[in-house]
């Protein structure tokens, strides 16, 4: 899979695009959804919630078990996808399109240049799991 070059990513398999006005949708990679399995319940934060980079921010159930989604910046939730809480199957249809969970309005913006940019990610992952 190619990742988008206009997201951002962590060493925890999240990604972050980040708008205009400082706002970046949050949600997992197609490597993380691959490594959960089926998806069947999505906790998500509400809004108003101050979410810490690298903090628990979210959670995904699978089949398997429960993996907690960390937040790649801090800020402060300002939507959440409540679509995935009817249909959590978009996590794994299309992780890096309608399967955002948050969207966070940056107090750090600096911390972007924290994270990995798609070909770092792509390095960063198992050869096997992204190709």
């Amino acid at each position: 899979m190619a990742y988008p070059a206009d997201y951002r990513y962590t060493k925890q398999h999240e990604w972050i695009r980040v708008d205009g006005n400082g706002i970046g949708a949050v949600g997992i990679t197609d490597f993380a959804q691959k490594q959960v399995g089926e998806v069947v319940f999505v906790g998500l934060p509400k809004v108003g919630d101050k979410v810490t980079a690298g903090q628990e921010f979210a959670s995904v159930e699978s089949v398997k078990a429960v993996f907690e989604v960390f937040a790649p910046v801090s800020g402060e939730i300002v939507d959440v996808n409540a679509a995935l809480e009817s249909a959590p199957e978009k996590v794994n249809a299309d992780p890096h399109g309608e399967a955002w969970f948050a969207k966070v309005r940056l107090s750090n913006p600096g911390e972007l240049k924290e994270l990995m940019d798609a070909a770092a990610y792509e390095a960063y992952c198992p050869e096997s799991e992204t190709h």
